[in-house]
């Protein structure tokens, strides 16, 4: 049995960089090839579709430059000018890649849509375009279940979107073949037919991956079976009542939450740091992309219960007290008060030396009555517990 090795948030972004970069520049090689081969037998077998499935391929190669930037930039950890870490660029880099795609959409189908207005400018294409288009099909669908697994591994949606860019591609020679089939067959509209066919898938993919990303800038919240899975282990945390305000957003591969914990009202100040603390732990065991916790312990709902904004702190309250029981036998005597704010009220714990019930042979109902009558009415104090130590 061996023991499980850590990484440090440097060395994971490290190592997730590297398989990005290898999967990216493997992509690279196959996209440059393959475009170059596509526009040079397109235009010698006179494929328009082709030649615009090679100009798509091209566009895979810019992409896939912008990725490798983004991964490497991305993948840095947080810094004192980036708290949240560099993940945003991802997302931007996602929103770049789908402009690029619909740009390039954009520019097939014009080309195309003219050329079926006008018949002389069709092309004619031959059997090579044929072999190029169906060689195109089996290396973009390897290239894009490659970078799809490394994408779902390294937890990469910027991954994701070169690698559905690898499959619109595909998709597109498939269009191809059928396009240039058919024109082998006679008829000669179908090779520029499949050419805006392509320009739409590829416009289609654009608009969603930009789509997604745009969600993402504006914080949008994760998907609702993923809020629920950290929900529930919340909620299996020793110490948690129940919570409220779950909030989360993706940054790049990464995702941030934030949540309010009820917890009981009287607890000490560092057990409700410690159930804090396993919030966090639960919440970023829950989900591999849970990153960044921030927990707002709650003594109570917030959200219903009548609010604590406006009551004193401590050192007016304690002024509070000692004019209060200024004439009190045990005034200024306390060894430790404890302040609870609860119900729109301040609750106060006062702890006495034990020597506070010989003077004057005083047990402590006497002590307690003489000291909760000057706090009738201050309608800011709520209960008084008194407590004696040694």
């Amino acid at each position: 049995m061996h023991d499980t090795v850590r990484l440090s948030p440097k060395e994971q972004g490290e190592a997730r960089y590297r398989e990005m970069k290898k999967v990216t520049l493997i992509g690279s090689v196959i996209d440059l090839l393959l475009g170059v081969f596509k526009i040079l037998v397109g235009w010698i077998a006179s494929s328009q579709s082709l030649i615009a499935d090679g100009v798509h391929s091209l566009s895979d190669l810019a992409t896939d430059f912008v990725v490798l930037y983004a991964a490497k930039h991305g993948s840095r950890e947080a810094d004192e000018d980036h708290p949240y870490g560099h993940g945003r660029i991802e997302t931007l880099a996602t929103a770049g890649l789908g402009v690029a795609l619909i740009l390039v959409a954009i520019g097939i189908a014009w080309d195309a849509v003219s050329r079926l207005f006008e018949p002389e400018r069709l092309f004619q294409p031959g059997i090579w375009a044929l072999v190029v288009a169906l060689l195109s099909v089996v290396l973009k669908e390897w290239i894009y279940r490659y970078t799809m697994r490394v994408a779902k591994r390294v937890r990469s949606p910027m991954l994701e979107a070169n690698a559905w860019h690898s499959r619109s591609d595909a998709i597109s020679s498939i269009v191809v073949v059928i396009g240039v089939g058919g024109t082998m067959l006679g008829l000669d509209y179908l090779d520029a037919i499949a050419a805006v066919g392509v320009a739409l898938m590829v416009a289609k993919i654009g608009w969603d991956l930009g789509w997604e990303s745009l969600h993402e800038l504006a914080d949008r919240a994760l998907e609702e079976e993923r809020v629920a899975k950290i929900r529930t282990a919340i909620l299996a945390v020793d110490g948690v009542r129940h919570l409220h305000l779950l909030r989360s957003r993706k940054v790049g591969h990464e995702a941030l939450v934030d949540v309010h914990v009820q917890v009981d009202p009287w607890l000490s100040v560092s057990e409700g740091h410690m159930i804090a603390i396993a919030v966090e732990e639960a919440a970023k065991a829950s989900l591999d992309e849970v990153t960044d916790v921030t927990v707002h312990i709650d003594p109570e709902d917030d959200e219903e219960s009548p609010p604590c904004e406006g009551l004193p702190l401590r050192g007016q309250v304690l002024d509070m007290l000692e004019h209060a029981w200024k004439e009190a036998g045990c005034k200024g005597r306390w060894e430790r008060v404890q302040l609870h704010y609860i119900q729109g009220r301040v609750h106060v714990d006062l702890y006495l030396p034990l020597a506070c019930l010989d003077e004057e042979g005083r047990g402590a109902q006497s002590v307690r009555q003489e000291l909760a009558g000057p706090l009738a009415d201050r309608k800011e104090i709520g209960n008084l517990r008194i407590f004696f130590i040694a």
